[in-house]
């Protein structure tokens, strides 16, 4: 996993690369098989400071995406289902040219990336990621002290934070733990920022990338 690497920038030059995809199911755990795939693609991938990797989640029940338990575990995708990376802007083009018409082999499903819109980053004042890696991540009120820390180093001081409980992230070298994270109460700017720089290490992998979060009625429900 990407560790600390400086992410600051221009948040008019990083946004979301937005992929329509075809894909019947994926693994729960699939961050690693879906960074491998994307790096053989678009071999820069890995490589790029300001990357981040959103991993594909399925269909909301009830308040938000449940996700389903145990090792073989499986995630039922609909066409809605999409594939996001944040880019700057400058990598556009070519991740544009290396996916599309592309079928990438993603743990043995075959998952079809086709047309491509761009979501700039949000102004929302409240932020969600689904997955945070910090070493506290065991021990709830620890997470949430050094996530704390962390974000007050980046001079990012949020009116209120919740997050969900530990969930894995396999790789061949390591096991990590990661906790889902909200963060309230933020000014745009704050907002900005975070998405931009992201929280603990992974981007790759889909950790530490934050997203607008509209609703904060069901947090409890959302994140756990």
């Amino acid at each position: 996993m990407d560790a600390g690497q400086d992410r600051a920038g221009d948040p008019a030059e990083i946004v979301d690369a937005v992929f329509a995809i075809s894909c019947r199911s994926l693994p729960v755990d699939h961050a690693y098989a879906l960074f491998r795939a994307i790096e053989a693609a678009l071999p820069w991938f890995g490589e790029e400071p300001a990357a981040g990797l959103h991993t594909i989640h399925g269909a909301e029940t009830g308040a938000g995406w449940t996700r389903p338990e145990g090792p073989e575990a499986r995630i039922e995708l609909s066409r809605r289902a999409k594939l996001a990376l944040r880019l700057p802007r400058h990598r556009l083009e070519a991740a544009a040219l290396g996916l599309l018409g592309r079928t990438l082999d993603v743990a043995g499903s075959a998952l079809a990336v086709e047309r491509l819109a761009l979501r700039p980053l949000s102004r929302i004042t409240t932020l969600f990621s689904r997955s945070v890696t910090l070493a506290e991540a065991d021990d709830e009120p620890a997470f949430l002290e050094a996530a704390a820390a962390e974000l007050g180093a980046l001079g990012i001081r949020p009116e209120r934070m919740v997050c969900g409980r530990a969930t894995l992230l396999a790789t061949p070298e390591h096991v990590h733990r990661t906790r889902s994270l909200m963060v309230a109460g933020l000014a745009p700017e704050q907002s900005l920022r975070l998405q931009v720089s992201g929280l603990g290490p992974g981007r790759t992998l889909g950790c530490g990338l934050f997203i607008p979060h509209k609703d904060i009625a069901d947090l409890r429900s959302r994140t756990d």
